[in-house]
This record gives C-alpha cells, structure tokens and sequence, in this order.
C-alpha cells in the first residue's frame, strides 16, 4: 500500500469501514456501506492515518462529529451513539492497519 494514491487509499479503507462496521438500532445490524455512511468515516479519519496520530480518542471525537439524519432528517444522532462498542474497536482496529501499511 507504500505507492497507492489518496484516492486508491481512501476508497480500500471507506470500503473496508463499510464491510465491517455497522450501526445497531433495536437489534438490527446496518453496515456504513449500505448506509451511505463508509466514505464519510473514511474521509474523517484519513488525516489521523496521515498524520501518525491514531488514538482511539481522536478516532472517537471523529465520530462524534458525524451527524446522521433520522425520520427523514427530522432529527440528527451523532454516529457514535449508533455504534455498538465492538465495532469502535473494530473502527480503530482498521484504521491502525492503514496507518502501519502507509
């Protein structure tokens, strides 16, 4: 992954966020990829590969910052609060390979 371009880069990590993290209501698993919501994650967490600074804090606040619209955008959930606490790790997890593979 040393000679890939931004954009090769942010598309394997937006897709990799979408197959493996999902958000959970009432039981139900939706992944980010069928959400829409995988290149919004990986666009957000990009400069955090870049720059060397993965932590699981930066990756949360992060994911704090990402609003989600609901009932037709009648009300927003930041991300996080979606996010059942494995797929965090998970989360952080994906974006500690990206950053060691650049």
């Amino acid at each position: 992954m040393a000679n890939t371009s931004t954009t090769e880069l942010l598309e394997a990590l937006a897709a990799e966020i979408g197959e493996s993290v999902y958000i959970d209501i009432a039981k139900w698993h939706l992944y980010l990829s069928d959400a829409k919501l995988h290149t919004t994650v990986a666009e957000k967490l990009y400069p955090l590969i870049t720059a060397k600074g993965i932590s699981e804090d930066k990756v949360i606040a992060a994911l704090e910052s990402i609003p989600v619209k609901i009932g037709g955008g009648r009300k927003e959930i930041y991300l996080i609060d979606l996010l059942p606490l494995q797929c965090q790790v998970t989360l952080v997890d994906i974006v500690e390979k990206y950053q060691r593979e650049i």
